[in-house]
């Protein structure tokens, strides 16, 4: 009796570690093909601020964001 709740337990603490290590990695894979902003919003963004982005500085916000995902 005892015996069958720790393997059930055990079952389930290696399901949701294996799960955890997949989901991450298919969304860390999701996330580089398919990045949530673009150059072309991040230029929309600085403009609204008041500012004309030159390109330097649209690709240096382009890299620090890759560089956190």
């Amino acid at each position: 009796m005892l015996h069958d709740i720790l393997l059930i337990l055990l079952g389930l603490v290696v399901g949701a570690i294996i799960g955890f290590i997949i989901s991450h990695t298919v969304t860390k894979k999701y996330m580089k093909k398919n990045p949530p902003i673009n150059e072309k919003m991040i230029e929309a963004m600085m403009s609204s601020m008041g500012r004309k982005p030159s390109q330097k500085q649209v690709n240096q916000v382009m890299k620090q964001m890759t560089k956190f995902m």
